[in-house]
């Protein structure tokens, strides 16, 4: 077929699709109205796990999944933003890991709120500022997130998805490599590219600063003075810094789990994990038969963390991932049984326990 003919057929099958997605759209705009009216959560992360699902088996064209679930989720994140202007409050500035993986989740099409510290989101969203937050929980290299883990004992919200974002960090500045003496980062960057930079740059000042997309911009005000930054690529990219080297991670795989907050947890999917927290009576072996709970119904545990209570010396709160929903038969007996040992447990939430 000549070009020019297959050019022609490409722009017809456009405006098919365009129509589609306007109707698609029309069939949105009635789903938002219906869910204003009965009071339901805009976000359904269920909805989504069951859509992505069901594509993934539909599918038998020359676009892999991947490519068909990136369509999607621009297609859903502006459904999102029509159905009701949906705000995402996330840890800013612009640029960062936390940022990216909010965008990853919604999309382009839905307002973004930038906040300066993880109480910042915490309150957005509990002051319904914004409907949703993204914080991070957890990095396969550097482990749990403590600040994110402590907000969590006092706040009313509730986990409603996780995310996985793959962390290729880079070294970025805008002077040659061989005039670097000092490097800015976030501390949890400097622990993942660790081995890295004592090989490098074992001379070089490290200067911990809030945010990677904060060190990019200090590399380039401190550029004369032999400033870099380690980070992402979209954060070289807002500071017009040159990425000199990429993927310096000293683990090929470094992941970074992300939480999505908001006033409701999850339906059930089939497929979830559930976050809770507890603390033990003071009693030898509280702890011992607070775990059995979970044991005896064999239940497994993904995760169990332990920070202090921040009440009284050498008390401690214990974050546990199970896998189930809260609303399951044996989970629910498993916190059931949990609570006679212990003098806090509260679930933080249910969720899919996938990432697409």
């Amino acid at each position: 077929m000549p070009l020019d003919d297959i050019r022609t057929k490409i722009d017809e099958l456009d405006r098919k699709l365009l129509d589609l997605l306007s109707s698609r759209a029309d069939l949105v705009h009635e789903v938002g109205e219906i869910k204003k009216k009965e009071d339901l959560q805009i976000y359904a992360p269920e909805r989504e796990h069951a859509l992505l699902e069901r594509l993934s088996k539909m599918n038998n064209s020359r676009l892999p999944d991947k490519s068909i679930f990136a369509i999607y989720r621009e297609i859903m994140s502006a459904a999102l933003a029509l159905e009701d202007n949906l705000t995402v409050a996330y840890l800013g500035p612009e640029g960062t890991w936390t940022h990216q993986a909010a965008i990853k989740k919604f999309g382009h099409s839905i307002t973004y709120s930038s906040q300066a510290n993880f109480a910042e989101v915490f309150d957005q969203v509990a002051r319904r500022k914004a409907h949703y937050g993204v914080v991070p929980i957890e990095n396969s290299t550097e482990g749990a997130i403590s600040h994110t883990l402590d907000l969590f004992v006092d706040s009313p919200l509730q986990i409603c998805a996780q995310i996985l974002l793959r962390i290729e960090n880079g070294l970025m500045a805008c002077i040659p490599r061989e005039e670097i003496k000092t490097l800015y980062s976030h501390p949890q960057v400097f622990g993942q590219c660790n081995n890295w930079i004592l090989k490098n740059f074992p001379d070089a000042d490290l200067v911990e600063v809030s945010s990677t997309t904060k060190a990019a911009k200090l590399a380039k005000q401190n550029a004369a003075d032999g400033a870099a930054a380690l980070g992402g690529q979209l954060a070289a990219d807002i500071n017009e810094l040159t990425m000199l080297e990429i993927s310096i991670q000293d683990r090929a795989t470094n992941t970074t789990r992300f939480l999505v907050i908001g006033e409701k947890t999850c339906p059930s999917t089939g497929k979830d994990r559930t976050s809770i927290l507890f603390s033990v009576h003071d009693k030898p072996g509280s702890l011992v038969k607070a775990l059995q709970s979970f044991d005896q119904l064999n239940i497994n545990m993904s995760k169990i963390e332990s920070r202090p209570s921040k009440q009284r010396n050498w008390e401690y709160i214990f974050y546990v991932d199970l896998a189930g929903h809260c609303t399951d038969s044996d989970v629910a007996g498993a916190l059931t049984e949990l609570e006679k040992h212990c003098s806090l447990v509260k679930i933080l939430g249910s969720y899919p326990d996938i990432e697409v």
